[in-house]
């Protein structure tokens, strides 16, 4: 087989329509052999002979799309100086677009040898590189750029969502092609999201010890390959498959009008530490990829739990972040990513540095800064909770958002004065350096947590069946059981459940903000408390579209809510309240107001109270104070929120006729389906809302609103 000097770039297999180009970086590497495996299984070694800036490359005339590939590097064997090289380990390509196979544990991925590198050879247990055609026809694909304001986002994962659903064909589902089923599409569509967040499809890897218990590693937060969309998502075989179907898609869900962003994991590697396997980084260049414990080279410092964290101050490993995210924006078509614990990646060093190189290549990327880019702005390391402190360019998941609505709505002590300020968008974290609220990705729950249902039927988690005896998983999780522990035929406790999912929906798309909803909620989901089923691939993380009547209520009403959101500007604003008054209506008042149940404002004394548990929010549409697209001041309806956690109801007297002369109300919790009863109410006159409910009333706006253009 010929074999032509190539390029040092692109890294990684790079097909050109008449044979392929193979990149491979490695600083340490004496000697690098480049493995072709056909049909057969059989290997044909090719060294690569041509080395530039530590790439080693070579041209293959002929080699095209479904070829696979692995690597073995030639080097030294030091784990004292930070170096694994074996070339008894078949590696995978960091950068190969796709990936075949999977791991099977064999004792030959390890090493075992404690005199030396294990001669074990690994290949047949390990993963193929595969050589992918670049070609797709995307035909007039764009992408929807929603508004950061008018976002909705959705955190889904490719087989929890599809897995079970009656309308999508059996061979589709848990796969990216049932993703794109027109029934799928309906449902998000109906509902007014406007982004899917993907959980993690970067190929990843099983981990051994979850097999041998018969389970596995569901999320996907164990990413071997960061340019392969993960193989076993994929409805129509491997051998670069995948990536085609990725792609379709990502276009089908362009068309509906659906963003994609992908969950990723560039902290680390499913290489994890000294006793994991070698499956790639680590036996290409250890000590260039991972950091390691200063003075004690042969252990890897880890900041995220996983025995791993990747060196963010290492050009390679910065060039392979920035090259992946390019590849899935300008390849993939994606719109934007989640960065799982990110706060990793801000450690050069070991402090968090909001100023990294990691955050300065992403500031100046022509490419990377114009999608949306999310933090989870921890890690597990000192100094790790970093909620409001990345740079002005990022969203961030906001933690104390979370934990503060759990807070008010099961009536905490003093919940409420932070409670205010979660509700209006969080200033307090994010103003200080002129971000705005779309700062702040408001949740009430994710992935990692109980579900709503489950928020509201478990005080304990019940992780049993991850079968750590249930020592794994949050303990303390600010969830409340309504009186009763888990399953209950007891009618008050139900209602009272459905009531406290209807008031977690209604704060969280009623609030200031990009609000994040997770898949099933709407559908009171049930992992039947398990808060951590990172491992179950089965019926507790899918989603069981077997609906009641009580769950498509309670879906129905989640559309009312996102539809009132993008219906209405005031509630969901591009800046912060700031106390200002309209300037364009016949009776001019602030911008926000706080309002006691007697209607008079709250004060200082009334915000300390530790058993104030109840508050009225005026929202006046005349005062939004900024312009529209066209430069037009925008105004829109004015609305009172009237929120009650007591476990009492609360008589509300609504404001005078400054405020407005007649209120419609639009929403009622304490309803099984948010409908209020009565619906028309006077100025100055007496509303009750239920224990723990919540009620929205509006009023037209007083300004000149301008026509649609």
């Amino acid at each position: 087989m010929p074999v032509w000097s190539g390029h040092p770039y692109p890294l990684g297999a790079a097909f050109d329509g008449q044979g392929t180009n193979f990149a491979l970086f490695s600083e340490v590497a004496e000697r690098v052999e480049l493995v072709l495996v056909d049909e057969r299984g059989t290997h044909r070694a090719v060294p690569l002979t041509e080395v530039d800036g530590f790439v080693w490359h070579g041209y293959l005339p002929g080699v095209g799309p479904g070829q696979r590939y692995g690597y073995r590097v030639h080097g030294p064997w030091a784990p004292a100086m930070g170096h694994r090289c074996n070339p008894a380990k078949l590696l995978l390509d960091p950068y190969a677009r796709a990936v075949d196979g999977q791991i099977d544990n064999h004792s030959s991925l390890y090493e075992r040898n404690p005199h030396g590198p294990d001669p074990a050879d690994s290949a047949g247990h390990t993963m193929l590189g595969v050589v992918t055609d670049p070609y797709f026809d995307w035909g007039d694909d764009r992408p929807p750029r929603t508004a950061y304001a008018d976002s909705v986002i959705y955190e889904a994962h490719v087989r929890g969502l599809t897995r079970t659903h009656p309308d999508v064909p059996p061979e589709l589902r848990g796969t990216y092609a049932g993703l794109a089923h027109p029934a799928i599409l309906e449902h998000l569509t109906s509902l007014g999201v406007t982004a899917v967040e993907l959980m993690p499809v970067h190929q990843f890897v099983q981990d051994g010890v979850l097999q041998d218990k018969g389970l596995s590693n569901y999320w996907g937060y164990n990413t071997i390959g960061f340019f392969a969309p993960h193989n076993a998502y994929a409805a129509h075989g491997s051998r670069g498959q995948q990536v085609a179907e990725f792609k379709s898609m990502v276009k089908a869900m362009h068309a509906a009008g659906l963003e994609v962003i992908l969950d990723v994991v560039y902290n680390h590697t499913a290489e994890g530490n000294e006793k994991g396997p070698t499956l790639s980084f680590r036996g290409i260049d250890n000590a260039s990829y991972y950091r390691l414990v200063d003075g004690d080279f042969a252990h890897y410092y880890d900041t995220t739990g996983t025995g791993n964290s990747l060196l963010m101050r290492h050009p390679y490993v910065l060039q392979l972040i920035m090259d992946s995210l390019r590849y899935w924006v300008t390849e993939m078509h994606v719109d934007g990513f989640r960065f799982d614990l990110a706060a990793t990646l801000a450690r050069q060093f070991h402090e968090v540095d909001r100023l990294s190189a990691f955050f300065d290549l992403i500031q100046q990327d022509p490419v990377i800064s114009r999608v949306k880019l999310i933090a989870e702005p921890w890690d597990v390391g000192e100094g790790g909770y970093q909620v409001g402190n990345f740079p002005p360019l990022w969203s961030e998941w906001n933690g104390k958002y979370r934990d503060t609505v759990r807070d008010f709505w099961r009536t905490e002590p003093g919940s409420l004065g932070e409670f205010a300020s979660r509700l209006t968008g969080s200033s307090d974290l994010y103003q200080h350096n002129r971000r705005r609220p779309r700062a702040s990705v408001n949740f009430v729950t994710a992935h990692d947590g109980f579900t709503l249902r489950d928020l509201v039927s478990y005080n304990d988690k019940h992780n049993e069946a991850n079968g750590e005896g249930n020592r794994d998983g949050e303990s303390h999780n600010r969830s409340w059981n309504c009186g009763t522990e888990g399953d209950t035929a007891n009618p008050a406790v139900l209602e009272l459940r459905a009531r406290q999912q209807r008031n977690l929906l209604a704060t969280l798309l009623l609030s200031q903000g990009i609000p994040m909803l997770s898949h099933g909620d709407e559908l009171g989901r049930t992992q039947r408390g398990n808060n951590n089923a990172y491992c179950q691939d089965n019926d507790i993380s899918w989603i069981d579209w077997r609906l009641t009547d009580e769950q498509r209520d309670l879906a129905d009403f989640t559309r009312r809510l996102i539809r009132l959101r993008a219906e209405h500007p005031v509630l969901r604003r591009r800046r912060f309240f700031r106390g200002e008054t309209a300037t364009n209506a016949d009776q001019p008042l602030p911008d926000l107001v706080w309002l006691l149940p007697d209607a008079e404002e709250m004060t200082d004394e009334e915000w300390q109270r530790s058993d104030a548990h109840c508050i009225g929010v005026f929202l006046n549409g005349d005062a939004i104070a900024e312009p529209d697209r066209y430069g037009r001041p925008v105004v829109d309806d004015s609305f009172l929120l009237l929120l009650n956690s007591y476990w009492e109801p609360v008589v509300f007297r609504l404001p005078d006729a400054l405020y407005g002369e007649r209120w419609t109300a639009c929403v009622d919790t304490a309803e099984p389906d948010g409908v209020p009863d009565e619906t028309e109410y006077k100025a100055a006159t007496d509303v009750t809302v239920a224990a723990r409910s919540l009620m929205v009333l509006s009023r037209p706006t007083r300004g000149i609103r301008n026509p649609p253009t």
